[in-house]
């Protein structure tokens, strides 16, 4: 997804800058599509790390690339094991090298814009 077709995102918007700390996993979901999910480590003296999750099947990141993330911090349910988890994620709007700043600027503008409208 490109930073000139976000999605109307609510009143949730999180932005994120670091690097992949781990290699991506793709997972198929059982209704069709596909899911990457990731570790965002940010940059600094305590590299916290948060999950992102994008569905669009073009975006290829790998570990250590650095990346901004533009998107709202979700939380979904799922069954395992025969039991409710969940677990608490940014859901990426947009995924964009973190050296294209026009980019970035055009995506957290977008996105911020659609938090007034």
């Amino acid at each position: 997804m490109t930073a000139n077709s976000l999605p109307q995102l609510p009143n949730n918007l999180a932005v994120l800058r670091g690097f992949v700390a781990r290699p991506p996993v793709a997972r198929q979901l059982p209704a069709g599509g596909r899911v990457l999910q990731f570790d965002l480590a940010t940059e600094g003296s305590n590299h916290l790390s948060s999950p992102v999750a994008i569905h669009d099947e073009t975006v290829i990141v790998e570990e250590g690339d650095h990346i901004i993330v533009v998107g709202q911090v979700v939380r979904r349910f799922f069954r395992t094991g025969g039991a409710t988890a969940s677990r608490t994620e940014v859901g990426a709007a947009a995924i964009i090298k973190a050296t294209k700043r026009p980019s970035t600027e055009r995506a957290v503008w977008r996105a911020s814009a659609k938090l007034v409208n």
